[in-house]
């Protein structure tokens, strides 16, 4: 079973970058970067394949934000440009196996504690 670890959370102005980090247990897992917003559903917001070739993008984040990995140090990262306060949220990453999943909580049956992210106008 893989365990993951965020950081890199913190407090933004609009126009901001942050860049949040997954560290995990182990290799060979689909990651997926969620968040939640105060009172709202956990939505997806970035995937990428084992070796990293393949990545999708919920299109709110879409030329916004970058997913990537190292797998020599089983990171992955979420770069996050041009921020808005409606990113404002906790971002959880999350691990699976098997087929390519959906951007979806439901195909991601491992998760991290996650990380609170706050974007100010």
């Amino acid at each position: 079973r893989v365990q993951l670890v965020e950081s890199g959370g913190g407090s933004e102005q609009a126009g901001g970058s942050l860049r949040l980090s997954c560290e995990t247990s182990t290799y060979g897992y689909f990651v997926g970067w969620f968040r939640q917003p105060p009172g709202k559903g956990r939505e997806g917001v970035a995937q990428i394949s084992v070796t990293g070739a393949t990545t999708a993008y919920a299109d709110s984040v879409k030329g916004r934000f970058t997913i990537s990995r190292d797998n020599a140090k089983n990171m992955v990262y979420l770069q996050m440009n041009s921020l808005k306060p409606e990113d404002s949220a906790t971002y959880y990453c999350a691990a699976a196996t098997g087929t390519w999943p959906n951007l979806s909580p439901s195909d991601y049956p491992y998760w991290g504690q996650g990380t609170q992210v706050t974007v100010s106008s």
